[in-house]
């Protein structure tokens, strides 16, 4: 049995349409790429981050000893660059002439007008019940982006001190990190954080990358600048590792939500439940180092990338807290389960849209947009009680057993008891499904 969703998809790059028009392979393209045809004698920005030393301080972001010298550079290297590929006519459409509202209400959910995020797309296949599948280059991946659409590079500093570089060339054998434009803007600042680009790295987070994308929160140090991370499964749209972030001066509807504390990790790390919000999920914070932080959350990811659970994460205020949302939309949908109303408004709800800003596609969807519609969306996206409870076994699960990867462990919480490894076993044999079962060949078209 074979399930279709039809799925809006995004383009991330002027490439990406050229690829699925005319199905070229990479290899003399003459199209000033990325890859290995066009790369040779390549040179781009390089913003060098300070790792070492990464102890937080009392803002919760890595100490430097000109501190407000980096934080503000970053952040104008970014807009300034962004702003320099809007003057050249590299985005598809103006993001900021679409309109956009804060809907009244308890929740303040933020609503954008977008229009043009949908037209002319082409879609693309990416099964839906398989959160981890191989890299595939014969697809699109930010190889075949134009280099024109890079900013900059951004690595740790070999000497530990931040450094710029404007014109460095690109070090193909160490595979640099790199932050290009996002051609189908969401916000002002709309960008891609691609780690390790020429390493050719699935959609799947590992430590090292979630701690560049914690760096390059931190080092924004602007609280209005968050980073999103999508999983296959919950809706991804390009199999290559990255990460987006943008700019939006409001607070997001899921950062004003009430928090309970599950537990304290002995490197210092709180982990806590939403409250009062129509996805359940996690949110971390604390830590003795930004490391700490990072690990806790990237071995959680990979946890549940391991048990194919699809999930988002959105790293905000600076880097000091993160959200982690396992969903399961897709799946409903796959199955039939959501409603033809919400089908109906081609949103898909990706880590934006559950962090509270609810990218609209139809002026029908903009001027009726609610509180209530929000949250009905939304409440499509969340496990429920039962099977949350069930994840956040297998989650703790990890952590304890991380111990031996010099992770950290659970510390005794008098109000939250952590479930026993034997319970922890048989939910993994139990509730392994995560997502579509397998016997179903599901395919979403993106």
């Amino acid at each position: 049995m074979m399930l279709k969703i039809k799925r809006v998809p995004t383009v991330v790059s002027n490439y990406q349409k050229d690829e699925a028009d005319e199905g070229r392979r990479v290899g003399g393209c003459g199209r000033n790429c990325l890859n290995k045809c066009c790369i040779p004698g390549a040179k781009f920005p390089l913003y060098a981050f300070k790792k070492l030393n990464n102890t937080l301080g009392d803002k919760g972001f890595p100490r430097h000893e000109n501190q407000e010298a980096p934080v503000a550079f970053l952040d104008s290297l970014i807009l300034g660059e962004w702003e320099d590929r809007m003057q050249k006519g590299l985005f598809r459409y103006d993001v900021t002439a679409c309109e956009t509202k804060v809907i009244p209400g308890q929740f303040g959910f933020i609503a954008q007008l977008n229009e043009g995020r949908h037209l002319k797309k082409r879609p693309t296949e990416f099964r839906v019940d398989k959160v981890l599948q191989p890299f595939d280059g014969n697809k699109f991946n930010f190889t075949k982006v134009g280099q024109e659409e890079v900013l900059f590079q951004f690595e740790a500093s070999e000497d530990g001190e931040v450094q710029f570089h404007p014109n460095a060339p690109i070090d193909v054998e160490n595979s640099p990190s790199v932050v290009a434009i996002n051609v189908s803007p969401i916000e002002y600042g709309h960008v891609l954080l691609i780690p390790r680009i020429f390493e050719s790295l699935p959609q799947r987070i590992d430590r090292e990358s979630f701690l560049l994308a914690l760096h390059m929160a931190a080092e924004a140090g602007n609280p209005y600048f968050r980073l999103g991370y999508n999983s296959l499964g919950a809706f991804a749209t390009i199999n290559h590792l990255h990460f987006q972030a943008y700019y939006l001066a409001v607070t997001f509807p899921i950062e004003k939500a009430p928090t309970k504390k599950i537990t304290n990790l002995d490197v210092g790390v709180k982990i806590s439940e939403l409250l009062n919000y129509p996805v359940r999920g996690l949110v971390f914070e604390g830590g003795n180092t930004l490391e700490d932080l990072s690990n806790s959350v990237s071995d959680a990811c990979i946890c549940l990338q391991e048990n194919n659970i699809p999930y988002n994460v959105l790293i905000s205020d600076c880097g000091k807290r993160i959200f982690l949302l396992p969903q399961c939309y897709a799946e409903k949908q796959a199955l039939g389960e959501v409603r033809a109303e919400l089908l109906d408004t081609q949103v898909n709800p990706a880590v934006w849209e559950i962090s509270g800003h609810m990218v609209l596609k139809r002026k029908k969807d903009y001027n009726e947009a609610s509180d209530e519609n929000a949250w009905k969306l939304l409440a499509e996206v969340s496990l429920s009680e039962e099977r949350f409870q069930e994840v956040n076994a297998l989650i703790f699960g990890a952590i304890t057993c991380g111990v031996d990867k010099g992770n950290a462990t659970l510390l005794e919480d008098p109000d939250v008891k952590p479930r026993p490894r034997e319970e922890v076993g048989a939910i993994n044999k139990s509730s392994r499904h995560g997502m579509v079962s397998a016997t179903q060949e599901c395919l979403v078209l993106q």
